[in-house]
Order: C-alpha cells, then sequence, then structure tokens
C-alpha cells in the first residue's frame, strides 16, 4: 500500500533522517518505535505527505501523492497528530463531526452522522457528546480526536490508510487496549496503519512488523520476535532489558532493569 525509499529530512544542517526505506502492505499494522529524539514523528509526518517533497517519490496505491485527487484523497487516508489543539470551543460530537467535512458542504447527511455516532462507541466517549470539548481531560480529549479520525475513513472506499502519532498517550490501560484492538479490527479489514508508540511491550503485543530507529536511522524493521531481542533492544536503549516469552501469546515481553 505504502512504498518510500531514501527519505531523509534536515532542519538547520542537523539531519533528523537519513536514507531511510519503508514498505508497508495492505491489511498490515506497521508500529515504529524508538528512543525520544530518534525521528519516529518525523518520518510519519514524512510519509504521511506533510513535510514537503522527499528526493524520492512516495507512492500510496501505486500513485504518488501528487498524482491524488486533493478532494479524494482524504476518503482514502488519514493522520491522527499528538499535537491537537487544546482549545475548540466546540461540543464532542462537533469536533468528531470535523472528520466528516470532506463528505459535505452545508449541512451533514444521514451517513456523517452514522459514522459519527459509531466511531464516538468505538473510542468510549458518546457519553461525552453534549458535553464542551474544552472541559474534557487529555484522555478524553485523546479518544475525541481519535474518533475523528475513525469517522473520516468511515466510507465505502477499499484498502484504507491511517497514520497515528503516539495515540495511547493520556490514556488509562483499558482505552489503550480498547484503541488498540479497533486499531487491529481496522487492519482486519483490508486496511494499513501506521502507528508511533513509546510502549515496546504492547508494540510487540499488537504489531504486525515493527520499525526500530535511532538518530534518524532504522536499526531494524521485521516482525516482533525479530526486532525485539536483548542484544537489540538493549543496545538502541543504551539500558539492559529481559527478554521473556509473553503468557498470553508468542510475542516477546520485555522487562526493563534486569
Amino acid at each position: 500500500m505504502l512504498e518510500a525509499y531514501k527519505i531523509s529530512y534536515s532542519q538547520r544542517k542537523f539531519a533528523i533522517l537519513q536514507n531511510i526505506d519503508v514498505s508497508v502492505g495492505y491489511g498490515e499494522l506497521l508500529v515504529i518505535v524508538g528512543p525520544n529524539g530518534a525521528g519516529k514523528s518525523t518520518l510519519l509526518s514524512m510519509l504521511a505527505n506533510e513535510m514537503g517533497k522527499n528526493e524520492e517519490p512516495i507512492f500510496f496505491k501505486k500513485k504518488t501523492f501528487e498524482d491524488w485527487d486533493e478532494k479524494e484523497l482524504p476518503h482514502h487516508k488519514a493522520k491522527f497528530s499528538q499535537s491537537n489543539s487544546q482549545d475548540i470551543p466546540l461540543s464532542v460530537k462537533d469536533v468528531v463531526m470535523m472528520g466528516r467535512y470532506p463528505y459535505f458542504n452545508a449541512a451533514p447527511h444521514k451517513a456523517d452522522h452514522d459514522a459519527v455516532a459509531k466511531a464516538m462507541q468505538e473510542t468510549d466517549v458518546t457519553t461525552l457528546a453534549a458535553r464542551n470539548y474544552n472541559t474534557l481531560s487529555g484522555g478524553e480529549k485523546q479518544r475525541v480526536h481519535l474518533a475523528r479520525v475513525l469517522a473520516q475513513l468511515d466510507n465505502d472506499v477499499a484498502h484504507k490508510l491511517v497514520f497515528l502519532d503516539e495515540p495511547l498517550n493520556n490514556l488509562d490501560v483499558l482505552h489503550q487496549h480498547r484503541i488498540l484492538h479497533t486499531i487491529k479490527n481496522f487492519t482486519g479489514r483490508g486496511n494499513t496503519a501506521v502507528m508511533v508508540l513509546h510502549d515496546l511491550n504492547l508494540a510487540a503485543q499488537f504489531a504486525d512488523r515493527v520499525l526500530l530507529m535511532k538518530k534518524g536511522r532504522i536499526v531494524s524493521h521485521d516482525v516482533p520476535d525479530k526486532v525485539f531481542t536483548k542484544e537489540i533492544i538493549s543496545g538502541v536503549y543504551n539500558f539492559p532489558c529481559t527478554i521473556c516469552p509473553n503468557p498470553v501469546n508468542k510475542n516477546p515481553l520485555i522487562i526493563f532493569g534486569t
């Protein structure tokens, strides 16, 4: 679904990304992990075509982003950013409805209201629908914006793509797992997700493939049990760890400080 080669990005002559190749298949959840400053969010923004042109074109469904119709593209891809406005003088439902703006001009249709209701249910914000967005907690605001992104991609298009930059920030354990299961259900229908996470154990549990970064370069890009080894993780994070089998599944469980 997504192919990118030789991705590089510099700011004031400081190299943030250096010659990164990434390909993501249909129905795949790719999780990008790495220490602070590794370039994870920058890479996600480059892949989402938000930071200008790369030296080599990025292909989405075999077409460059420049070849896509601007009105059609939001039906195929969406992005959740880790930085959203904290001051939006709207109700929760109206914020989620923003995800449906590509589908109507003056007033939303029944399909738009249905998509919003479904997304709010999936992110557990239905009871907050009439609340003023500005009165919510950080975790509640996070879930509202996730609902907005899900509502945007609620359509009949085959093979959609969502980018998620640290979507679990401020969420409690229940909602972290609920959101990750929602994303897995999304990719289980042939769609694709590329997500930045800090929690390595959640990445190991849910990712189909993991891309591990350090200082703007790829250290490893493979299935979780090939990426999450004691030698690789201890070296990248400069901190000792032990890798154990997860009692729930066959994926690795990472314990730091041992």
